[in-house]
């Protein structure tokens, strides 16, 4: 694999674990941060805003997915997968508790 496919991998399992907040908040109903709300990232947006961040991060995901050959088999791709998602989880889980502590 090239050095882009780990970059690839490692961005898919960012995308990829990014739906799960943003698609749950919105098919509950609940407002949430996204990049499209005043201010960015801070203020809370629509559950259809949600939704439809979630489901373009499922998309991106998945074609970062493909592109960097996680389903091939190889473990060190498979390794960076987690690692995005491991990096995104954790980062984002400090920003909201954050924003509650408020």
């Amino acid at each position: 694999m090239h050095w882009y496919d780990y970059i690839a991998c490692f961005c898919a399992g960012m995308f990829l674990a990014n739906v799960a907040p943003h698609f749950l908040h919105g098919i509950s109903g609940d407002r949430f941060p996204t990049p499209f709300a005043h201010p960015p990232g801070k203020g809370l947006s629509s559950p259809t805003v949600n939704v439809v961040w979630a489901l373009l991060n499922l998309v991106v995901g998945y074609i970062l997915f493909r592109v960097g050959k996680i389903s091939t088999g190889d473990a060190s791709a498979l390794l960076v997968f987690f690692a995005g998602i491991v990096a995104i989880s954790t980062m984002l889980s400090v920003r909201f508790s954050e924003k509650q502590a408020k």
